[in-house]
């Protein structure tokens, strides 16, 4: 079996639809046709259930795919080994990122980037599902997601820092001058929140659970930037950990109240595939992770923000 060939079917197992696979190989759809039909004459059976569309893999293709995702990985990590004696470090990061760690991504991915000029990273959004899917599936080679919220497997976790909660709101509310908020006072509020499919959503909602309380959310959005741009647009209120001030800050004509009674902290950090060997660009992306001291900057940023 040729590698091209499985890169190829490895891609439709990403994209499942044939012209979007080929276009993420820059190659033309009869191709990655060809190389499909390629390996069901290799294998002996068909790979791919299909008239005019992709519908789904047959159970060897879906043996295949696994094997051919586990096989490219093992080539990137020779890649990286030899690389590395020839010319260090060098090659491609994958990571995905929880939304409300993409704040403080670039406090991550800065140390590593600088150390290696020849190494590129690409960061993209992705549910703690996503990131848990991408990192068995090969997709990704790092996350940066909760780690004591739901379960993780087969992963390794390096701990960065722990996610408190903030009620941001006009500063001509209720709240000004506060101190301090407790959950039970939210639930009148025009809130704006992460959509459930989200883990920081369905962290919020076991605490509103525990509570008692029922909000309704006047807006609700997969996106951190539109929780800031509709906070900026109008007289709302949400619930951001206080790593959101890392990037955005306090939007114009609002307060960051700390949320407490109770007084909740979930534990995020960096993810990686529980595998032996590690490749090079992982583990020194984990080597660079366990020495930041993200808690200690963060809890300082907000102090200097609220003074």
């Amino acid at each position: 079996m040729q590698l091209r060939h499985l890169a190829y079917f490895a891609s439709l197992g990403r994209e499942l639809h044939f012209g979007r696979a080929a276009a993420a190989c820059n190659i033309t759809q009869s191709t990655l046709s060809a190389a499909i039909r390629q390996l069901e004459e290799e294998v002996g059976a068909p790979l791919v259930e299909r008239d005019r569309r992709f519908r789904d893999f047959t159970p060897e293709g879906r043996v295949l795919l696994g094997w051919a995702r586990r096989m490219l990985a093992e080539r990137d990590l020779l890649d990286q080994e030899l690389g590395a004696l020839r010319e260090g470090l060098t090659g491609h990061l994958r990571i995905g990122a929880i939304p409300m760690a993409l704040p403080i991504v670039g406090m991550v991915t800065t140390p590593l980037l600088e150390a290696y000029p020849g190494v590129r990273m690409t960061v993209t959004s992705r549910t703690s599902t996503e990131i848990q899917r991408g990192l068995d599936e090969f997709h990704l080679e790092a996350g940066l997601t909760y780690l004591d919220n739901e379960p993780l497997h087969g992963l390794r976790a390096v701990p960065l820092y722990r996610e408190r909660y903030l009620l941001v709101t006009p500063k001509d509310g209720p709240f000004a001058g506060r101190k301090e908020a407790a959950w039970s006072e939210l639930a009148p509020l025009p809130l704006c929140l992460l959509t459930p499919d989200m883990q920081n959503r369905r962290i919020l909602n076991g605490i509103f659970t525990e509570m008692g309380l029922t909000p309704a959310p006047r807006l609700e959005t997969n996106s951190v930037m539109a929780l800031y741009s509709q906070m900026r647009a109008g007289a709302w209120s949400s619930v951001l950990p206080h790593s959101f001030l890392w990037v955005a800050g306090i939007p114009p004509g609002m307060i960051a109240v700390p949320l407490a009674r109770p007084d909740r902290s979930h534990k995020i950090g960096l993810v990686l595939r529980d595998q032996s060997p590690i490749p090079p660009l992982v583990a020194a992306l984990e080597k660079a992770a366990s020495g930041l001291r993200l808690q200690d900057m963060i809890e300082q940023l907000e102090a200097d923000d609220r003074e």
